[in-house]
This record gives C-alpha cells, structure tokens and sequence, in this order.
C-alpha cells in the first residue's frame, strides 16, 4: 500500500522539510469556520487526523486548549515530537477510521493533506461521532499540480514543472494511487458528498502562492508520495530524473538559477461541516 511511503524514517524526515508550507489561506478559513460555529465559545480540543509530521497540528495550538494529532504512521508521530515545543499538543499513534477519543467531545477535527488517504466512510462517521454539538470537521488539500511564475520564464517553468507531474502520475497504479489520486483530482466533492451532515460547505481553487528556490522545488518534489513509489521501484531512474528535472530548471534561469525565487501556486480545497 502507497501508505506504507509514510511509515519509513527517511520519507518522513523528507516530508517535513520539503512538503508544500501551511497554507495560511486554509488555515484561517478553517479557523473562521470553527469560531463561527462555536459562538466565539472558548475552544477546549482539536484532533488532528493523519497529522504526519505535525506541520498542521502545531499551529492549532494557540487557538485550543488542548491539540491531539494522530497518525498510523509511528516514524512519522516521531519526527512531528522531536519538532514540537507546544505543551498543549500531544500525539499518538491511530487509525483514522477508529478514533481513540470519546463520543461529543472535540471541537474540531482536522485532516490537513490527509484525508484522501482515509477509509472516507469510516472517517466522516468517526469524525461525527466524536464531535460536539456544534463542532467543526475540516478536510483539506491541494491539487495534484503547480504553476509556476518568474519573469519572462513562465511558459518554459511550467513546461518542466508539467512534465515532473506527468513522470510522477506514470507511477500511479490501479492497486495503489488510483482512488486516492481520484479524491485530490475531484477537489474532495467525493469526500464532501460523503459527510452524513446537513451543515457543510465546500471551497474550491484557493490560489496559494509560494516562493520557492529550485533547491526548495527539488526537495518537494522528493516529498511527495508518487515520487517515493517510483524511488521504491527504480532508483537510479528516480535520481536521473531529479538530476534532469534540475538542470533543466537551471538551464531556463541561467545565471539567476541560484538566486531566484519562483512564486509556486498550488491550488487548495477545502471541505467544511459542522454537527448541530
């Protein structure tokens, strides 16, 4: 299972450092949701479903008395302990599709770049039982490709950067990637369409930009899961095509190719509900 990428050391320590930042643009809109909702009460906890690395579970801290992030993977939980200072946040090691929390009890749940990744039914079910009254679940991701802008460089970028989704997709197969890839591909309107709540929206195309080094680009590409897979089934292909990918940045950017930061959009989704 493509699952088991997040379960070894190296691919975890490579996620933290190189995957797409918190997008402060979801972020608030999550946050704005939950404090809607709530009546502006006082949020006592936050559970942070499929937190990996702890990239989306720290920043819930100051805004929750308490910050639970679980995730099947335990290398994964590890990295995510050894960068977290907050008191409030604690983590364990969890299934989505059986949450270790009791019923009525959490204020948000959260899955941040993780959903897609879930037994939907079970999750959404699971994430209903555990809320409050008035509790929030929030699911969030960003489609499957970049779009990249610098100067008068644009189209040849992007012609590069298309051509890694393509190699990446080539590695998407029926027993592994294909029902995940089909959630992120639809903006979650599947995940969306499976929520047993009344209350519930769903935003789509939020344009987050990035400024990113072709070192930075380089590391994101190495932190995403279909890379990993054709890694895991050709290594010296998957170094070569980095190699490649490289040099073909730097030959576009010429002298700036060290200095340059290119804005890097991703597209983001969010699906949003709240249990009355």
């Amino acid at each position: 299972m493509a699952v088991q990428m997040f379960r070894k050391m190296p691919f975890s320590l490579v996620y933290q450092k190189y995957m797409l930042p918190v997008s402060t643009e979801v972020f608030n809109t999550v946050l704005s949701y939950v404090k809607d909702k709530t009546n502006g009460r006082p949020l006592d906890m936050a559970l942070d479903v499929g937190c990996g690395t702890g990239r989306y579970t720290v920043p819930l801290a100051p805004h929750f008395k308490k910050v639970l992030g679980i995730d099947i993977s335990e290398s994964q939980i590890n990295v995510a302990k050894q960068n977290t200072l907050e008191r409030n946040v604690s983590y364990m090691v969890a299934p989505a599709e059986k949450l270790p929390i009791n019923n009525d009890s959490v204020d948000l749940v959260n899955a941040s770049l993780a959903a897609h990744w879930f037994p939907v039914d079970e999750f959404v079910n699971e994430a209903v039982r555990v809320l409050k009254k008035n509790g929030c679940l929030a699911a969030h991701a960003f489609y499957p490709a970049n779009e990249i802008e610098y100067k008068n460089l644009s189209h040849d970028l992007n012609e590069v950067m298309s051509k890694v989704w393509d190699t990446l997709f080539q590695h998407v197969e029926p027993s592994n990637l294909t029902r995940e890839v089909d959630h992120m591909l639809s903006q979650y309107q599947d995940i969306y369409e499976a929520i047993p709540l009344k209350d519930k929206k769903w935003i789509t195309d939020i344009r987050v930009k990035i400024p990113m080094s072709v070192p930075d680009i380089i590391g994101y590409i190495q932190s995403v899961c279909m890379f990993q897979m054709f890694l895991q089934k050709d290594v010296t292909g998957a170094e070569e095509f980095l190699i490649q990918t490289e040099k073909r940045f730097r030959d576009i950017l010429g002298e700036e190719a060290d200095s340059a930061l290119l804005n890097v959009y991703s597209k983001h989704y969010c699906v949003l509900a709240c249990k009355h």
